[in-house]
């Protein structure tokens, strides 16, 4: 490594002429370091900024051309520099004066006169504009603040107001004229429509200006931001959601890149405010006053601002100011009982928005101290709630530990453990008030998920929760029960547990889920019941089949499944899966079913309706009902409601309605296509093997340009590549293989990427596979690579047998693989003139398989054939007088003397061709010289 700054210096200018700017700023910055001579640190400074020019990083140019004029105020070139960097940052009233400068400096340089004009005029023309804009933004505040505008003149200026406050300059207008203060009096009039365009106008002002952003959230302070957010106006309540997001983006420094000029010297203090922000959305979680609306959105804000984005990221300090601040407000939200007259206003979403917030703060702790304290904050909490005198206070506290268990399940099941949590639960189902045994019900079903609880609830609640159901007229808690007893019945995983306890009318049962799921009079807290009933019941052949029959019941759980809800998206998800019988069956060992029988246990049989016909069946019928858009939809959620698990059984669904050929068509036009791919991406391995399956069987058949428009295509090569792994089955590396060829034909782009995804070994590996299908698909695929150059350059490389297989592949007797073999050959050899020579060395039967493709019955084989000996005499005249020692002479002159024939005539042509290159290069005459 140099330590000669002036050598440095001089490594630098080398780089900079080659246009390795990133090396030539590396050179430049060492030298800064090592040099201590002032002269010396101007000229580094300002080649370096002249490097940043070049990389178009302008705040560094003109920061290093600054740095260059401190040191010497006449450093011409350093002001130029500074003077383009400042024009590309919009400081045109700046980059004037420095330019100014340089005219000074050399009077007669045509370069710097040139920019002096070019800047007067752009300078003319900015203030022009700006005259303009803040006579149009004065116009329009005059237009909304008088009650007596027109609604149309007022709504057109509404909008014209939202427009601006998205562009940079405009939203810089409106802020320089009191605009802030006049969109808050828009606030005050209490109009809904006002209200929304101030609010959208700030919103926009805010995004990408850190300092904007802050002076606005100061200005209308906190308090009342949230006082807005708090209404119960779905739209404004949105809205002021969005513009605190957009605040909060710029305090975090997220958005786009910012180019301030002197405000950047401000130090922010954002940390405080960060804080303040948080503090305000806390309170607003236990406040009465505040709309369900207005909860939701606070706990949204929540969700996505404070816990980290990446785990890699050390710092989690604001995950754990808001457990030691927070998490009892957010625990009294879970705790809420929408059937008592002291609930906080909530919507149907709110509470399993507050258990997906105490799940990812949980996993957002770094170590078992955070986790310990979090479990005693919430331990605390709950034993403060237990009083034996009053059972309403109690049943608060049953009510948190069931919203625990719907977030860090972990931590749910050890609040479980806690001395007399399990018996409050069990004996508040004996319970003579409703209230007491809808929340007790539906505890006892979140923690009945781990087995070794169920075991517990099974010996003791099994007898109360039939009792219940029986006697209940409450159908909110009658459809608990049952849910409850369906999932304690299922927990072996197949349908003999359910039947026991549904007594044998599992039909029954669900006939009376689908009406409740059917009844938009009931709330959809209780319908979502019906959804997660069914889900177990559909375990049963005889209840899926009437399920998917019954159109209304599934159209209504197709919007369900629209709604935010973790639990929905798993039971629909889960119901699916029951229907097309694409869960995990396991073969039955005959001899352990014939010592089953033996020893008289039950031995799980196959139900006629589980049958490949009526599967297809019920899949025909879910495709005709709209279950492509309902999965496309449920794909769309928000990462916390849909979880992987989900991700997994939709991958399934979606692989069991790609079977047929004849329907991926419907399933590409109605989404399906654009929704796997993220299924591919993410999620568990098996979910992404089977959504990455389901993607291969739509591309090997499909029009990519139509399955996959635009860049999404390119989206699809990773997941199909992924398929093609020893570890998955035949079918699978088959489809896969398809899906890859009929991406490789579209363009070049296309093969580029397959390349980069390192696909080329792994097709290789099929191409020399014993299976038939397998390495015909394999040298298909490499037909159509062949055609990209960075795929010749490896069959031109020394030291691999790639060309030599491909020779050796155009000899067998499979004629689809003789076929692509040969129309990869002929392209290598057309395309590389070093591997017609390397043909002939590889393997010393090449002359032997060549003949045999010149002479073959398939006439697209023997083109194939002749158009490599063409290649080869074409390539070299040495390797074609060798080629005519040969019997491919005579094969030559037989072709190419038959007669016109309209069927083959190409291949007449090419064998002419052939002779007439010989004739040539004079290794063989005319037949009327001969």
């Amino acid at each position: 490594q140099m330590e000669d700054p002036i050598q440095l210096k001089e490594e630098g200018n080398k780089y900079f002429q080659a246009s390795d700017y990133e090396k030539a700023v590396q050179s430049y910055t060492q030298a800064l370091k090592l040099n201590k001579d002032k002269a010396l640190q101007a000229v580094l400074y300002r080649n370096r900024a002249a490097c940043f020019l070049k990389k178009e990083e302008y705040g560094k140019a003109a920061s290093d051309a600054s740095r260059a004029i401190d040191i010497n105020a006449s450093d011409i070139k350093a002001l130029f520099r500074r003077s383009q960097a400042l024009e590309k940052l919009g400081k045109l009233d700046q980059a004037f004066k420095d330019a100014q400068k340089c005219a000074t400096m050399e009077p007669r340089n045509k370069n710097f006169q040139e920019t002096l004009r070019r800047l007067g005029a752009d300078i003319q023309e900015k203030l022009r504009i700006q005259f303009s804009t803040d006579m149009r933004v004065q116009k329009m505040f005059e237009i909304l603040l008088d009650e007596n505008s027109e609604k149309e003149k007022r709504e057109k200026a509404a909008n014209n107001l939202i427009v601006l406050g998205r562009e940079e300059a405009g939203a810089e207008r409106i802020f320089q004229n009191n605009g802030v203060h006049l969109l808050l009096q828009l606030i005050e009039t209490k109009n809904p429509e006002m209200i929304l365009a101030a609010v959208r106008t700030l919103s926009a002002m805010c995004i990408g200006h850190k300092a904007r952003a802050t002076a606005i959230l100061h200005y209308l302070g906190i308090d009342s931001i949230c006082t807005w957010m708090s209404v119960d106006n779905e739209e404004i309540s949105l809205a002021v959601c969005n513009l605190l997001q957009s605040i909060i983006d710029c305090l975090l420094g997220q958005g786009k890149e910012e180019h301030h000029g002197k405000e950047a010297a401000v130090v922010l203090d954002t940390k405080k405010d960060l804080k303040m922000i948080t503090m305000h959305l806390l309170d607003m979680l236990v406040s009465k006053g505040v709309s369900g609306q207005g909860r939701d959105r606070a706990l949204n804000l929540l969700n996505k601002n404070i816990p980290r984005k990446d785990l890699k990221e050390h710092d989690n300090s604001r995950t754990t100011f808001v457990i030691e601040n927070g998490l009892k407000k957010i625990l009294k939200v879970v705790g809420q009982i929408p059937e008592m007259p002291d609930c906080l206003p909530l919507t149907e979403n709110t509470q399993l928005t507050a258990s997906v917030l105490l799940n990812k703060l949980y996993d957002d702790l770094r170590c078992d101290p955070e986790r310990d304290n979090y479990r005693v904050i919430c331990e605390e909490y709950i034993k403060s709630k237990i009083d034996p005198q009053n059972m309403d206070k109690t049943l608060h506290a049953i009510q948190i530990v069931s919203g625990v268990l719907q977030g860090p399940f972990d931590l749910g099941n050890k609040l479980l453990g806690m001395k007399g949590v399990m018996e409050m639960m069990v004996a508040l189902c004996g319970s003579e008030r409703e209230i007491d045994q809808l929340v007790a019900v539906e505890a006892l079903i979140h923690a009945s998920t781990k087995l070794s609880r169920a075991t517990f609830i099974i010996s003791n609640g099994v007898t109360l929760l039939k009792e219940i159901y029986k006697k209940t007229k409450n159908e909110k808690i009658k459809i608990r029960a049952l849910v409850g007893l369906c999932k304690l019945g299922s927990a072996g995983g197949t349908d003999y547990g359910l039947r026991q306890f549904a007594e044998g009318s599992t039909e029954k049962l669900a006939k009376q889920c689908r009406k409740w799921l059917c009844n938009t009079s009931i709330d959809t807290r209780t319908r979502k019941w019906a959804v997660e009933g069914l889900a177990y019941l559909t375990l049963d052949a005889d209840v899926k089949d009437d399920f998917v029959e019954d159109e209304p019941a599934l159209q209504a759980m197709f919007e369900l499944a629209k709604t935010s809800d973790k639990t929905i998206l798993y039971s629909v998800a889960s119901a699916l899966v029951n229907c097309t019988n694409s869960y995990d069956t396991k073969e039955l060992v005959p001899e352990l079913v014939q010592l089953a029988k033996f020893s008289k246990q039950h031995v799980p049989e196959e139900h006629p309706k589980d049958k490949k016909d009526f599967v297809v069946k019920r899949v025909k019928r879910l495709l005709k009902a709209g279950v492509v858009s309902a999965l496309a939809c449920m794909v769309k959620a928000d990462s916390a409601i849909l979880t992987d698990q989900s991700k997994e059984l939709i991958a399934r669904v979606f692989l069991a309605l790609c079977e047929d050929p004849k329907d991926r068509g419907m399933i590409v036009a109605q989404g399906g296509g654009k929704a796997l791919i993220p299924l591919a991406l993410e999620g568990t391995d098996v979910g992404k093997i089977k959504a990455s399956h389901a993607l291969a069987k739509i591309a090997a058949i499909s029009n990519p340009d139509i399955a996959f428009p635009g860049e999404r295509v390119y989206e699809v090569v990773r997941p199909l590549v992924s398929l093609l792994n020893t570890e998955r089955d035949g079918l699978q590396n088959y489809e896969a293989l398809l899906g890859l060829t009929n991406f490789s034909g579209r363009s070049d782009r296309l093969r580029m990427k397959i390349v980069k995804e390192r696909a080329l070994p792994d097709i290789e590996n099929y191409m020399f596979e014993n299976h038939d299908q397998l390495r015909q698909a394999a040298t298909e695929c490499m037909c159509n690579l062949v055609v990209n150059k960075e795929v010749q350059e490896r069959f031109v490389a020394d030291g691999n047998d790639r060309l030599k297989l491909v020779v050796l592949l155009c000899g067998e007797d499979d004629e689809k693989v003789q076929t692509a073999a040969a129309g990869a050959l002929a392209m290598l050899t057309a395309a590389q003139k070093k591997l017609c020579s390397k043909m002939t060395e590889v393997t010393t039967q090449w002359l032997e398989i060549l003949q045999r493709l010149c002479l073959h019955d398939n006439m697209e084989v023997q083109h194939r054939g002749l158009v490599i000996a063409f290649n080869l005499i074409s390539a070299d005249k040495e390797l074609a007088k060798k080629l005519v020692e040969t019997e491919l002479l005579e094969i030559l002159t037989f072709i190419g003397k038959q007669a016109d024939d309209p069927k083959k005539q190409h291949i007449i042509n090419v064998a002419r061709d052939c002779l007439a290159r010989c004739m040539d290069y004079g290794l063989i005459k005319p037949l009327s010289q001969s």
